[in-house]
């Protein structure tokens, strides 16, 4: 940027004079910055609406409208601490009796106590197998790992380590550890069952030095589970049935005859309704304070200048104010919460040609009076224990559920696929909007990018016009300069 001097001769502040002049052509300028900082503040405001409309419709809508998502049972177990139950949609309600014939075992090994001299050894991981009392190692020897049908062999040699041996067996497909407090090998097998249990093998002689076999070792076979549900044997090698619907884990071995009583999970079905209730509550009272916040009129975003002269917190605070009201009567979201809760007071055309409302469920609005701020077209469920507002009413949906399951999942399943058929029109790619979004998004792309270029525009306009000035002021100068030289010399003359 150029240096400039101005002023010398005339005596006058051409700096202020200038910025006065072009002072019309700034206040232009800053008129458009701010047009343009509310803009992006549009975007950001409703870039955060469309976030959770998208989500309620991805999540919520997408599980509500399907039937099957209803369709909960639960199984109680008459001892759940022995046997526990998941319950697939597909379970058979009804009364099972079962027994627990034994759990799923692992394979596994508990070596003898290794000994040196007679006495309880000193071995560590790093200790060579040569070093091991009575291993005698002469090339070729070899332990052979069975597990689940397959074998592995291990070839053994004096500089192999502990530790190494250890990583082999783990290798082999078995869990291995030496335990150097006690000098003993533990090996298991990594699962449960009969068919994943493992053996060693080789020369007894090695096997003994290593307390692999002999001694105090002692060798437990993986074996299988086994219950009898309704008189029928069933095995597995997990502790895990998978039984016509019903998961049963069976948690510990016990002689007591055990029930299992399998039922409509109703509090299940209710959970899953309430829950939508509770997502479309804040965010349809979310749409309402956006669409009915207190006007800001006379707030404008503020110039760099302006906050100069204000503190952070005052700046935030007139910020905010403009934020909050950023879509108060936005057309947009007036037709999307009109939209959407038509939906909802529309009701629900069954399949036998009914049509029904959610007031058949009791479930409605406080009513205008009633209701807070902003919350007339939220929803409460009557008989809700967790809204002090209806907390006393009888509780109709639960009753629904209870006597009619179907009905009142076709009801919710209807309801939630046309709200999300009409979120689905309303987030379609077009003209002004990307896909899956609510607003026009990429028109106010396009008009940020506008005020950018006349932004850009005004301030070349502004620079061309101080220019301008700087140079008729900087003739001026000279001129008063000459003027000044002549009069100095005159007046030279006149004094000589």
């Amino acid at each position: 940027m150029p240096m400039r001097v101005t002023g010398l001769n005339s005596g006058l502040d051409t700096e202020s004079i200038i910025t006065a002049l072009v002072e019309a052509k700034s206040e232009k300028k800053n008129k458009l910055v701010k047009a343009q900082t509310r803009l992006e503040w549009k975007q950001d405001a409703w870039k955060e609406l469309n976030k959770k409309v998208y989500s309620f419709y991805t999540k919520t809508l997408s599980n509500m409208r399907m039937q099957g998502d209803y369709t909960k049972k639960i199984t109680k177990s008459s001892n759940e601490s022995a046997v526990s139950v998941i319950t697939g949609s597909n379970a058979a309600n009804g009364v099972q009796n079962l027994e627990v014939i034994s759990q799923a075992k692992s394979g596994y090994l508990t070596g003898a106590e290794l000994q040196k001299g007679g006495n309880k050894a000193s071995y560590t991981s790093s200790t060579k197998l040569s070093e091991i009392d009575g291993l005698n190692l002469n090339g070729g020897e070899k332990l052979t790992i069975k597990v689940g049908g397959k074998d592995k062999e291990i070839a053994l040699t004096g500089d192999m380590t502990i530790n190494k041996l250890v990583s082999e067996l783990r290798n082999a497909g078995v869990n291995a550890n030496f335990d150097e407090k006690n000098q003993r090998f533990f090996i298991s097998s990594k699962e449960t069952g009969a068919a994943n249990n493992f053996n060693i093998t080789g020369d007894s002689s090695i096997l003994t030095s290593l307390g692999l076999e002999g001694g105090d070792s002692n060798k437990i076979d993986g074996s299988d589970a086994t219950i009898k549900l309704n008189g029928a044997t069933f095995t597995s090698d997990s502790n895990t049935f998978e039984i016509n619907g019903l998961t049963i884990t069976v948690n510990q071995e016990t002689s007591e005859k055990i029930t299992l009583n399998t039922t409509d999970d109703t509090d299940g079905i209710y959970d899953m309704i309430k829950n939508f209730f509770k997502e479309y509550n804040e965010l349809i009272i979310e749409m309402d304070s956006l669409y009915n916040a207190e006007s800001s009129k006379g707030y404008e975003p503020l110039t760099d200048e302006e906050k100069e002269a204000l503190s952070e917190k005052e700046i935030e605070k007139w910020e905010e104010k403009i934020k909050n009201s950023i879509l108060r009567k936005d057309s947009t979201l007036n037709t999307v919460s009109s939209a959407i809760k038509q939906i909802m007071l529309q009701g629900v055309k069954m399949s036998d040609g009914s049509q029904l409302y959610l007031s058949e469920f009791g479930i409605g609005t406080l009513g205008y009076f009633n209701a807070g701020e902003n919350e007339k077209s939220a929803y409460h469920i009557d008989g809700d224990p967790d809204d002090s507002n209806v907390s006393n009413n009888d509780d109709k949906l639960r009753a629904a559920i209870a006597s009619d399951p179907d009905k009142v999942t076709e009801f919710f399943s209807t309801l939630s696929k046309n709200l999300y058929d009409k979120l689905f029109d309303m987030m379609k790619t077009t003209e002004y909007s990307s896909a899956f979004t609510l607003y026009d998004d990429k028109l106010m792309k396009e008009e940020y990018s506008s005020y950018t270029s006349k932004i850009s525009k005004q301030e070349a306009l502004i620079k061309a016009y101080e220019d301008r000035y700087y140079k008729k002021f900087a003739a001026m100068e000279t001129a008063l300069s000459k003027l000044q030289t002549k009069e100095n010399a005159l007046a030279g003359m006149f004094g000589g």
